[in-house]
């Protein structure tokens, strides 16, 4: 680890004053200080950003909710609001991870994690994500928990959160802040599909602080369902999740939401193929049809063929669970 200066700004506006192409920061901690230690993130400046009034989980105007970017994710899963009102995002979070670690990470700070690729882990070996242009050998190595849509040939690297997957599903919108003032970000355009720069996991600017992730008010927390498919029950990452939330009249789909992680650089949703169900009636065969074609691009790597497969039948599930849930004692 090398050596770093340390600052506690007291406010937003001071924070992203501090903020530099050579700093970091830091709130729980939990994925930044073992990339500090594994010597793969090197920043000259950490900026402790714990002190900030980003705590809160509000009622929006619109009907949504906004959360603080520091609240953490055991407050967040937890929280009447959320439990009540989006029951799926609580799922995703309480399938994540430790208690332990969800009582420090924050909801902020789990919109930045970085990839679990055991290549980009290791700085003995090349990584286009550590040094752009350097190469990618987990496309001809052991690529069992990689990518199998939207990846590049310098990048088959997949997002390690379950919460953010849920938030796609979910359609939030993620608020920030930098020193030309503050803007909003659609969920789906905050993190990036590799190309030819890897090495950027999403939009922020280097001055850009998260502040807060806006839910929108919607009708889908009575059929909504995560479903996180891994090696052991425990503490692991996924390599399949679905995010599965619809509007139903009977047996008629109103509306519905599907995002997967564990596949792609990023939470992978297609609203094409959300469209498609819209109209249709609940049934495995129109499940079936949709996970076909939210799959239908998939390209696979010489370890990680099944999953497809474990995908597909991954969607089916969460939304069939999705469709009866609060039905079953």
């Amino acid at each position: 680890m090398n050596p770093f200066q340390y600052s506690k700004p007291a406010d937003v506006h001071e924070a992203v004053h501090l903020s530099s192409a050579a700093s970091r920061f830091i709130a729980g901690g939990t994925n930044l200080l073992d990339l500090m230690k594994e010597n793969i993130s090197r920043p000259e400046h950490l900026i402790d950003i714990t002190g900030l009034p980003l705590k809160s989980v509000e009622q929006t105007a619109s009907g949504g909710v906004l959360i603080g970017a520091l609240v953490s994710n055991a407050d967040l899963a937890w929280h009447p609001l959320i439990e009540q009102r989006y029951p799926l995002l609580s799922q995703a979070i309480l399938a994540g991870a430790s208690p332990q670690l969800r009582n420090m990470a924050s909801t902020g700070g789990n919109l930045l994690q970085r990839t679990r690729c055991y290549y980009f882990y290791d700085a003995s070996v090349p990584c286009n994500k550590r040094e752009p242009g350097s190469g990618c050998p987990a496309r001809t190595g052991l690529n069992r928990i990689h990518a199998i849509l939207g990846a590049s040939e310098h990048c088959v690297a997949t997002h390690p959160s379950d919460m953010c997957v849920a938030l796609a599903a979910l359609a939030a919108r993620v608020h920030v802040e930098g020193r030309g003032g503050a803007r909003v970000i659609e969920f789906a355009d905050f993190h990036r599909l590799p190309g030819d720069t890897p090495q950027r996991d999403n939009l922020l600017a280097d001055d850009e602080l998260i502040t807060a992730i806006e839910l929108p008010a919607d009708q889908l927390a009575s059929h909504s369902h995560y479903l996180k498919i891994r090696d052991r029950a425990s503490y692991a990452f996924a390599l399949v999740c679905v995010a599965a939330a619809l509007e139903l009249d009977g047996d008629q789909i109103i509306d519905a939401r599907l995002a997967l992680g564990g596949v792609a650089h990023k939470p992978w949703r297609d609203r094409a193929v959300e469209a498609s169900l819209i109209g249709q009636t609940v049934s495995r065969e129109t499940f079936s049809n949709a996970a076909d074609a939210l799959l239908q691009d998939a390209e696979p790597l010489e370890h990680n063929g099944f999953k497809i497969k474990l995908a597909r039948r991954g969607i089916i599930r969460a939304l069939s669970d999705a469709a009866t849930a609060g039905e079953r004692p």
